[in-house]
C-alpha cells in the first residue's frame, strides 16, 4: 500500500511540475524591408517583422550589430506583447557604418533582458539622401498598429488615478520650477536696474541666457507642440545656471566693491 501511495505521489508531483512549466518562448524574424542585403541612406529605417509566441508579456527590440559589437543607431521602443502574433522592430544607422547581424532582444519580468534571435544581414549605412522606396504592405500596416497601441497606452496612463505621493511630488516640483524661473529672470533684471558699469554688463549675461531659453521654448512650441516636451527641465537647468552666475556676481561685488564711489 505504501508503495502505491509513493507512486501516486510521484505521478502527481510530475504533472504538477509539468503544468507549472512555462511554454517555450519563440521569437524569429520572418521578413525585412528593405532586404537583408542593402544600403541605407541618411535617416532611413530598416524594418523587421518579428513573429513571437509567449505566455507572458514581453518587450521586443531590434538592434544592429557588427562583428559582435552594437552599432550606433536609433531603434524602436516596444509595447508589451503576449500570445501569438507579430511585432515591428526597426533601427536607423547613425553614420556610414556596417551591420552584419540583427539581434532581437526580448525583455520579460521573469527572465530579464536577453537575445532571443539573431538574423544575419549585410547592411551598409550611407550619409547620402535615401532613395524613395515602395515599402512592403506589412510595414505600413504594422506602423499603424504601433500608433494605435501607443495612443492606447497614453490614454491608459492618463486615465490612471494619481497617488497622493505623486501628486505632492509634482506640486512641489512645479513650485520649484516656477521659483527657479521667477528668480532666474528677476535676479538678473533687478541687477540690470540697480547695478552700474561692468557689473551691469555682467548681469546682462544671465538675463540674456534666460530670455533666450524662454523665447526658444515659446518659438519651438508654436511651430511644433512636441518639440519641448521636457520644457520644465530646460527651465530648471538654465534657471539654476542663472542663479549660480548671479550668486557668484553678488559675492564678487561684496569682495571687490560696487565701483559706485
Amino acid at each position: 500500500m505504501t508503495r502505491y501511495l509513493f507512486v501516486l505521489a510521484f505521478i502527481s508531483s510530475f504533472f504538477a511540475a509539468a503544468g507549472g512549466v512555462q511554454a517555450e518562448l519563440l521569437v524569429k524574424v520572418v521578413a525585412t524591408d528593405p532586404p537583408a542585403e542593402t544600403t541605407l541612406g541618411r535617416n532611413e529605417a530598416f524594418y523587421v517583422r518579428i513573429e513571437f509566441n509567449s505566455d507572458e508579456p514581453i518587450s521586443i527590440w531590434a538592434r544592429p550589430y557588427f562583428k559582435g559589437k552594437q552599432v550606433n543607431a536609433k531603434s524602436n521602443a516596444s509595447f508589451p506583447h503576449s500570445g501569438l502574433g507579430y511585432a515591428l522592430g526597426w533601427f536607423e544607422i547613425e553614420g556610414p557604418l556596417e551591420v552584419d547581424e540583427v539581434r532581437i532582444l526580448v525583455g520579460s519580468r521573469s527572465r530579464g533582458e536577453f537575445v532571443a534571435a539573431v538574423y544575419p544581414v549585410k547592411i551598409i549605412g550611407s550619409t547620402a539622401t535615401a532613395e524613395a522606396r515602395t515599402r512592403d504592405p506589412w510595414v505600413e500596416e504594422m506602423r499603424r498598429e504601433e500608433q494605435i497601441l501607443q495612443r492606447q497606452a497614453y490614454e491608459k496612463s492618463m486615465n490612471q488615478p494619481i497617488s497622493m505621493g505623486s501628486s505632492i511630488f509634482m506640486s512641489l516640483f512645479m513650485l520649484l520650477m516656477l521659483a527657479v524661473l521667477v528668480f532666474g529672470l528677476a535676479g538678473p533684471a533687478w541687477a540690470l536696474w540697480k547695478w552700474h558699469g561692468g557689473w551691469r554688463v555682467a548681469a546682462a549675461v544671465p538675463a540674456a541666457l534666460m530670455a533666450f531659453v524662454v523665447l526658444r521654448i515659446l518659438f519651438g512650441v508654436s511651430r511644433d507642440p512636441t518639440s519641448h516636451n521636457l520644457w520644465p527641465f530646460e527651465i530648471l537647468i538654465w534657471g539654476v545656471v542663472s542663479l549660480v552666475i548671479m550668486g557668484g556676481l553678488v559675492i564678487a561685488r561684496r569682495f571687490i566693491g560696487t565701483g559706485d564711489e
